[in-house]
């Protein structure tokens, strides 16, 4: 032992790590083998056994992954869009032109001391941002990203089973206020609870009209009833509908000019007063997720969800199922020479343009503009081929549209008041929302009986 232990104390830090973590890893790579090996066919069958559980266990735990980057993206851009609008360069230092500030905003907030004032009913103060957050992120499991079943959970109710679950928001702001023992976070929450409650209203009827033309409220179908040209799409048809929607969403999602629920120019901070660390953070996240699921949304029921804005010929769709393995040694043959004669093919332009650029950076820029190529040739070959592809694209380019829309908004309009934003909610939205299902369901009446021989 004494000379393990002499020869142990002569290794350098990293001659340690090695020593312990290797031996480790060999160990956990045969027992994970051994026990892959024993249990894997039994559970490969509990999986086919329950594939509906399984298929929903696995959305559920992708769009809970995907919520945190989406954030992060979102930030971001409020941070960098905002700046130029102001004539400001934004963040560039951490990261390729700043893109790594939000995460570094994250963890900051990760990092903070997580305090749970005296008083405070600490079960209550630490379930309600976790409320607010899972609403917002359970909300997603229905929203349908592309077609051929890209989507968390289909089923007849969607836009009922979205409304129902986003309402749910409001319990966890009254849980916040309530169990804050802070009588500025109280009122925060109340105040909170009434505009979420006030502009639901709106938002629901403001769907009406669409449910009363589709037929349905299943999103998938909504969505295929808007395929072909973009004059399909059910904004022509609901103007006003949609106009309603966006106004009450952007209220929803605690946006400017209706971000009141924590504004400090009201009260302190509202219901998140007493809120520090990532549980302030869950309410932050929320926020931002909840600006994307209300574009995800507008895009569904008014703008054609994943559908182009033309009509994609079916003739112009080509095979997917090429079998690679069908070309033999031609295929080893193209995979060892493709690289080398594009990079040479991108680089000799580089090289013949100026007598400054040397050989070797030549080279460099030809293999990367070489890699540009051959990544643009698969997306394009899987954006023909596959439509789930082409109509994710689709989907993502318009919703995240809606979300400039919503920091464009930010960065220029200026916050109303309370007493301002209820009597739009309750006045105006209110009566311009049951006017457009009357002015829709005689319109259907009006076509149905001029249809009729």
């Amino acid at each position: 032992m004494t000379v393990v232990g002499r020869t142990w104390n002569r290794l350098t830090l990293p001659g340690k790590v090695v020593f312990t973590v290797v031996p480790l890893l060999a160990v956990l790579t045969v027992a994970g083998a051994v026990t892959i090996a024993l249990v894997a066919q039994p559970v490969i069958d509990i999986i086919v056994a329950n594939l509906a559980i399984a298929r929903f266990v696995v959305a559920a735990t992708v769009i809970l992954l995907m919520t945190v980057p989406t954030a992060f993206l979102i930030i971001y851009m409020e941070m960098k869009i905002i700046a130029l609008m102001n004539l400001r360069i934004g963040p560039d230092r951490v990261g390729p032109f700043g893109s790594l500030l939000s995460v570094v905003h994250g963890l900051k907030v990760l990092m903070k001391e997580d305090f749970t004032p005296t008083g405070a009913d600490s079960v209550v103060f630490t379930w309600a941002p976790v409320v607010v957050y899972l609403t917002s992120v359970m909300t997603l499991l229905v929203i349908p990203f592309a077609p051929d079943g890209v989507v968390g959970a289909s089923f007849n109710l969607g836009l009922l089973y979205f409304f129902a679950i986003s309402g749910l928001s409001v319990v966890g702001l009254l849980m916040a206020g309530w169990s804050s023992f802070n009588k500025y976070s109280l009122l925060g929450g109340l105040r909170s609870a009434a505009q979420v409650v006030s502009y639901e209203i709106p938002l629901v009827l403001s769907v009406v009209g669409v449910i009363m033309i589709a037929g349905t409220m299943d999103l998938n179908t909504i969505v295929v009833n808007q395929s072909g040209w973009f004059t399909d799409w059910y904004v022509w048809q609901q103007p006003l509908g949609f106009l309603i929607f966006f106004i009450a969403a952007t209220a929803e999602a605690n946006r400017t000019p209706f971000d009141l629920t924590e504004a400090d120019s009201e009260i302190v901070a509202g219901f998140a007063t007493e809120y520090s660390g990532m549980r302030f953070g869950f309410f932050f996240f929320a926020e931002y997720v909840n600006v994307f699921i209300i574009s995800a949304l507008t895009v569904t029921l008014f703008f054609g969800g994943w559908n182009a804005p033309i009509a994609w010929p079916a003739e112009w769709a080509i095979n997917p199922s090429i079998n690679p393995g069908s070309l033999g040694i031609a295929l080893l043959l193209i995979v060892l020479i493709a690289p080398l004669v594009l990079t040479l093919v991108f680089a000799t332009p580089l090289w013949l343009i100026s007598s400054r650029i040397k050989t070797w950076q030549a080279l460099l820029g030809g293999f990367v503009l070489a890699n540009m190529f051959v990544i643009g040739i698969i997306f394009g070959f899987a954006y023909i081929g596959f439509a789930w592809v082409a109509g994710l694209l689709w989907f993502m380019l318009k919703t995240y549209l809606f979300v400039f829309t919503f920091v464009w908004m930010r960065g220029t309009l200026p916050r109303v008041r309370i007493d301002q934003l209820m009597n739009f909610a309750w006045k105006w939205l209110m009566e311009l929302a049951f006017i457009n299902i009357f002015v829709t369901a005689g319109a259907i009446i009006l076509i149905e009986y001029l249809r009729r021989p």
